[in-house]
């Protein structure tokens, strides 16, 4: 009689993220992947040391900017009690010595707000097969391997036409302009490029989930189309 095998546990991880929506979000994308369960979510760095007390998870999907106090605060805490639960930081932060110090305390993966669906079933799928890895390496190559998995895809080619530095100021431009946003032209005169050049950045950035656009209604003529960074 063969006995079946039984299912390996689900990755058990709590969401920590004050905003409601966004929590919600993040909630549904971890139990979109297979192999995770939502063991709770909370909006507080209070609300999640009360939680961690009750309930073991295996994994903080950790926003860093809470009502109450710092996430890496909270993490720090985590550590002198001696929770061992790893963490992937999802936050708009991007001072790198914020980034060295989650490291040192357990961060795994960043990533940066806005995200795709897309772009956190990536980094949970890496971080399932790191968790995998069992036994002893027999040398370094299965080391290197081991701390592959954490690590990001090189970012996807930009389309033909277009390069990093022009983007790169399309995108400070954008961020400079608030909510109010740009349009094409606009970013155009600022930059010295064409209007039509201009354009396929901002949809570019559209694209890949960095920007959006809405139609803004004058007097006369079309509606104007104001691109927004989106900003959590």
């Amino acid at each position: 009689m063969t006995v079946p095998q039984a299912l390996p546990s689900p990755i058990r991880v709590l969401v920590v993220e004050d905003d409601p929506l966004a929590a919600a979000a993040h909630a549904l994308y971890v139990r979109r992947v297979a192999g995770f369960a939502v063991a709770g979510v909370v909006h507080t760095r209070g609300d999640a040391s009360q939680f961690l007390k009750r309930t073991p998870v295996d994994l903080l999907l950790l926003d860093l900017f809470l009502p109450d106090g710092h996430g890496l605060q909270l993490l720090r805490s985590l550590r002198s009690a001696g929770h061992t639960a790893d963490v992937i930081a999802v936050t708009s932060a991007r001072d790198l010595a914020v980034v060295r110090e989650g490291v040192s305390l357990g961060v795994v993966q960043y990533v940066l707000k806005p995200f795709t669906f897309t772009t956190l079933r990536d980094r949970l799928t890496r971080y399932a097969e790191f968790r995998a890895v069992a036994g002893e390496a027999s040398g370094q190559e299965e080391v290197d391997a081991a701390f592959a998995a954490l690590r990001a895809p090189r970012p996807a080619a930009l389309p033909k036409g277009l390069s990093l530095d022009t983007l790169r100021t399309i995108t400070a431009a954008l961020r400079e302009a608030g909510p109010d946003g740009i349009s094409s032209a606009t970013a155009a005169g600022c930059l010295g490029i064409s209007r039509i050049t201009a354009r396929r950045y901002l949809e570019h950035l559209v694209t890949t989930g960095r920007a959006t656009r809405a139609p803004r209604y004058g007097q006369v003529g079309r509606p104007e189309l104001r691109y927004r960074w989106l900003s959590p």
